[in-house]
Formats: C-alpha cells, structure tokens, sequence
C-alpha cells in the first residue's frame, strides 16, 4: 500500500524527491502518512479534493484486495 501511495504521489507532483510515505499499521487498518513539499499540496488535493478522493479510492480496491482497511493521511 505504501509504495503504491508514493508511486502516485511522485507521478502528481513537481518534486518527486519531496515525497515522504509513512506507514502505521494495526490489526484491521493500516494508516498511510503522505506527506509531500508545501508548493505541491495542491496538486495532490486537487479542485475540491478530487485528486485526493481519486487517490482514496484506488487505496480503498487495493486495500479490500488484501482484506485490510486503509485510511490516508495527506499531511501540511
């Protein structure tokens, strides 16, 4: 799960280097930290959050996939 946030991340942003993606995982749910360069936040949120509910979604297949729920945490 989180090489597949970091995969979609890095391809979004300018500065794909910026990318930081951490991981905390429990018994049913696995909590994915994203965090990304300030000038680049925008563009993984998105108009109205589109981008980042697009990003959820494809979390949420990959993670039912697996049997496990995955939340993701976009962070400033």
């Amino acid at each position: 799960m989180k090489d597949l946030v970091k995969f979609i991340a890095q391809a979004l942003v300018d500065n794909p280097d910026d990318v930081q993606v951490k991981e905390i995982e429990g018994e049913q749910t696995s909590v994915i930290e994203l965090k990304v360069a300030k000038e680049d936040l925008g563009k993984v949120i998105g108009k109205q959050g589109r981008t980042a509910r697009a990003i959820r979604t494809i979390l949420s297949a990959a993670s039912t996939k697996i049997r496990k729920r995955a939340v993701l945490e976009i962070l400033e």
